[in-house]
């Protein structure tokens, strides 16, 4: 939907502040009858906005990760990634899997969001109680008494996220990704100056604690800002039965992959200890962190089109299509560099005191070839509300998942990330077969996504390895050459191929037809 003034006091008007012009226009919260239109360039611009935004948040978070990397040790992160196993398996059910049910759903009134940001903050504040009141467990089952006061101070984080769920599933549902990418960026400043000034005045753990409540309480105040909206009281009867199944189908989701996704955090922190689960949350969030930051906003971005789109298989075809290549172009050559460049990345980023993360790092970037492709699977079957196949997805995940932790777990770190690699891989194939039955996608659409990116990435690896091995030493010249040999023939293959040309010129087209409204 495009986004055009009322007059000389509209939403777009010149002589409103930049940050209130992106405001949502109250009157258009709950009008849905321009979902269908202008997909592509809505598609584009929410893409181009998002994944903007994303940059400049990996930016920051990688500045971040080097400046406490050297302020902080490997026990203080494994600390917090005992706290955070627990508060990440609470702060699925905050959701309830309700902002899916508002991006997904086809039309929506003012009831029945308002009665589902009731449910939302009850469930958050009964979560944040249900937390505080465990700490002293966690402090117990990982022998370790000083997470009880962190696990305390963290359950204030439900009451501040839940206020505004359904503020942001609204911005989301109307493609509005600029106010959710610059909420996104300004929330994680928050979160790195406030970890850092707060390490380097020798909080220890306490600094990531605090920095995780500042992003927390900037993220909630700025999306309720950019969707001025005030709930209503909570009804019966209002239509919000469908919508409360397909949520609770998708929280039932979270909660099984969940154990699936952590279950190489729990063990390791049981068995190995904070130092080793240290270890091995900086190797997978380094690794994971600028995949995610391009699959989640270009997921984003892609949800709210597939939903409008699920009644027409031949354009969510692709569409679908489209997406998974663009995504597949952007993912896997970090993969693939993360994996030929690794020694190098870690002493940059991390220092000499964390290289081994190194092998659990290059473990990792295996999986990650086809991890950001394999993950819209999820998509698919939530766009289609295929909500019960979502279910058994996360069940099937789980299973394979654990299984290659457990396989991995006697052989420590490096174990555990080669099981979690291979549980990824395994899945794959039967995954694709199954889960796309009912739905307009094919397993062949996968395939066809990864293979030029593959093979340009594969090309771009070889010759970066050949450098590698001809120029001597180790030193960051070294490095830089092998960099831009890998980037500039990467980039050279993409520029020779015709149809990303294609899809150049009209992303350029829709820009200048933007541009000139």
């Amino acid at each position: 939907m495009t986004e055009q003034g009322n007059g000389g006091c509209g939403p777009d008007s010149p002589s409103r502040g930049v940050l209130a012009r992106m405001r949502l226009d109250p009157e258009m919260i709950f009008d849905s009858s321009s979902r269908h239109t202008d997909l592509t360039e809505r598609s584009v611009l929410g893409g181009l906005s998002t994944m903007g935004g994303q940059l400049l948040r990996t930016a920051i978070q990688m500045g971040s990760v080097v400046v406490l990397a050297r302020l902080l040790t490997p026990g203080d992160y494994g600390l917090v990634g005992m706290v955070t196993v627990v508060i990440g398996f609470a702060k699925m059910f905050k959701d309830a899997g309700l902002s899916t049910a508002t991006v997904q759903k086809h039309h929506v009134s003012r009831e029945q969001i308002s009665t589902l940001f009731w449910v939302n903050l009850g469930v958050s504040v009964a979560l944040g109680a249900t937390v505080l009141c465990v700490s002293p467990l966690v402090a117990l089952f990982y022998a370790r008494p000083e997470l009880t006061a962190m696990t305390a101070v963290l359950s204030a984080s439900f009451l501040i996220d839940g206020v505004s769920i359904q503020h942001e599933a609204l911005l989301r549902r109307h493609m509005r990704f600029l106010p959710v990418a610059v909420s996104q960026v300004v929330a994680q400043t928050a979160n790195a100056c406030v970890a850092v000034v707060a390490a380097l005045l020798g909080a220890r753990y306490w600094a990531l604690v605090l920095g995780t409540l500042a992003s927390s309480f900037v993220l909630s105040a700025m999306t309720i800002f950019f969707c001025p909206w005030i709930p209503g009281k909570m009804r019966r009867g209002v239509g919000t039965r469908s919508m409360l199944r397909f949520g609770g189908d998708v929280t039932l989701f979270s909660f099984i992959n969940y154990f699936g996704e952590n279950s190489d955090y729990m063990l390791l922190g049981k068995f190995a200890g904070a130092d080793a689960l240290g270890l091995y949350t900086r190797a997978y969030q380094l690794f994971f962190l600028p995949v995610t930051q391009m699959r989640i906003p270009m997921s984003a971005v892609a949800m709210p089109a597939l939903s409008a789109l699920r009644t027409d298989p031949q354009r969510y075809a692709r569409f679908y299509r489209r997406f998974l290549e663009v995504l597949g172009l952007l993912t896997v050559p970090i993969a693939v560099y993360c994996l030929l460049e690794a020694d190098f990345i870690i002493r940059v980023l991390l220092g000499a005191q964390w290289m081994g993360v190194v092998p659990i790092f290059q473990l990792l970037a295996i999986a990650g070839v086809v991890q950001a492709v394999a993950s819209t699977r999820g998509l698919v079957l939530t766009s289609c509300g295929l909500s019960k196949q979502y279910v058994q997805l996360g069940f099937a995940n789980t299973i394979v998942r654990i299984l290659g932790v457990l396989v991995g777990l006697p052989f420590g770190i490096v174990g555990v990330a080669a099981g979690t690699s291979a549980a990824v891989l395994v899945f794959l194939a039967p995954s694709l077969h199954f889960f796309t039955k009912g739905t307009p996608v094919a397993p062949n659409d996968f395939y066809r996504a990864l293979a030029k990116p593959l093979l340009y990435a594969a090309v771009a690896g070889l010759l970066g390895l050949a450098a590698r091995h001809l120029l001597s030493g180790d030193g960051a010249l070294k490095h830089v050459v092998v960099t831009a040999i890998f980037v500039a023939a990467y980039v050279g293959l993409i520029g020779a191929d015709s149809s990303a040309r294609a899809d150049l010129r009209q992303f350029v087209g829709i820009m200048r037809v933007r541009s000139r409204q």
